[in-house]
């Protein structure tokens, strides 16, 4: 008598899953790897398109298997060739993810793992709309998916993930991990074209050291003091920032892996020379890099962005203490490509919607 197996979403099953959902139906191991080059090599979105499947087995996989599940509600894409996302979840939850394009050749996706953020970072959009739920591994690794479909529909390939989208990836460890695994096993994506970023939870940094992944760590810093950190991210109220870098530190010393420094330069505010010392002392002899941001405004927080003159001093003082850094471009700023920036715009133009109807 065959099993019954229940409908499920088709990016949820590793290749071990689907292998074994097979064998319940009395499959060849062959099939497996065959659906999976259809899924990751091919892009396909449906099981018709599988035509080296016999048909019976096509139409059985149709009735028990969807294909992801997200819907896409918004896209908009930039004049720099920065694309976005606003998709909605199966239960009516929004996330957004974003497509950069590099002239070099690199094709970026920024993606998310939670809907909304419990960390409550001041200048973050996604941080000023609160917490609504984890994301699971599958829909964390289908935002992936999507732009690598497309990418692959004009002969290119999506070259670097980055987990830094909405949410704190390491706030839902085990889904962000497998994802990361998924981008690796599945779309053939390199560990060290990978980059996770979190704001400084000290105990899954050291737990993060211990994966043996080659994935890149990022961590939002934004102020090289305590009392300046806790204004801006209230989770230096549980791990100050002398708790933070000795956590990088013996990530560092574990991995032999540099570590990245995030740092939003708000005016007058951390972009000062006093931010740039205090930061290069701290920092002084550390495998690391700083990647200094010129502030994103949001509604609702009032800090400006850095002009170009305290911008480039902030990165002199921080190389006079053999700091590296960089000044990243901000892209899709016509599209509102900040985190949390489309979810808050469409969720107030619903709201408006709703009021009308009223």
């Amino acid at each position: 008598m065959e099993t019954t197996i229940p409908p499920h979403d088709i990016y949820a099953l590793n290749h071990d899953s689907l292998q074994q959902i097979l064998k319940q139906m009395n499959q060849p191991a062959f099939r497996a790897k065959q659906i999976h080059e259809w899924l990751y090599q091919r892009f396909a979105t449906s099981f018709d398109d599988m035509t080296n499947l016999p048909k019976t087995l096509r139409d059985t996989l149709q009735q028990r298997l969807h294909f992801g599940v997200l819907e896409t509600m918004i896209q908009q894409s930039s004049k720099d060739g920065t694309q976005k996302r606003l998709f909605r979840l199966h239960d009516g939850k929004l996330i957004e993810s974003v497509l950069m394009v590099y002239e070099d050749g690199r094709r970026t996706a920024c993606i998310s793992t939670q809907a909304g953020c419990a960390m409550g970072c001041v200048f973050c959009a996604t941080g000023q709309m609160g917490f609504h739920r984890h994301l699971t591994e599958a829909e964390i690794f289908e935002q992936a998916i999507w732009f690598a479909r497309e990418l692959a529909q004009r002969g290119e390939r999506l070259s670097n993930v980055v987990l830094m989208g909405m949410g704190e990836p390491f706030h839902n460890y085990e889904a962000s991990v497998g994802a990361m695994h998924r981008l690796m096993n599945d779309l053939g994506i390199g560990a060290r074209h990978i980059t996770v970023s979190t704001v400084g939870l000290v105990p899954q940094i050291r737990r993060f050291a211990d994966e043996g992944l080659q994935v890149k760590l990022a961590i939002s810093l934004h102020a090289a003091n305590d009392t300046a950190r806790d204004a801006l991210l209230p989770v230096n109220k549980r791990w100050n920032i002398d708790e933070l870098l000795s956590a990088c530190r013996e990530y560092i010393n574990k991995t032999n892996r540099r570590v990245t420094f995030e740092w939003a330069l708000i005016a007058n505010q951390t972009d000062t020379p006093q931010q740039a010392h205090e930061l290069g002392r701290r920092l002084h002899g550390m495998l690391c890099h700083v990647n200094v941001i010129p502030l994103n405004v949001t509604a609702g927080y009032e800090g400006g962005t850095s002009d170009s003159v305290a911008t480039k001093q902030f990165v002199s003082i921080l190389e006079s203490y053999g700091v590296p850094a960089t000044i990243r471009i901000r892209r899709g700023i016509d599209i509102d490509a900040g985190c949390g920036q489309l979810t808050t715009r469409f969720e107030a133009e619903r709201v408006r919607e709703l009021t009308e109807d009223d």
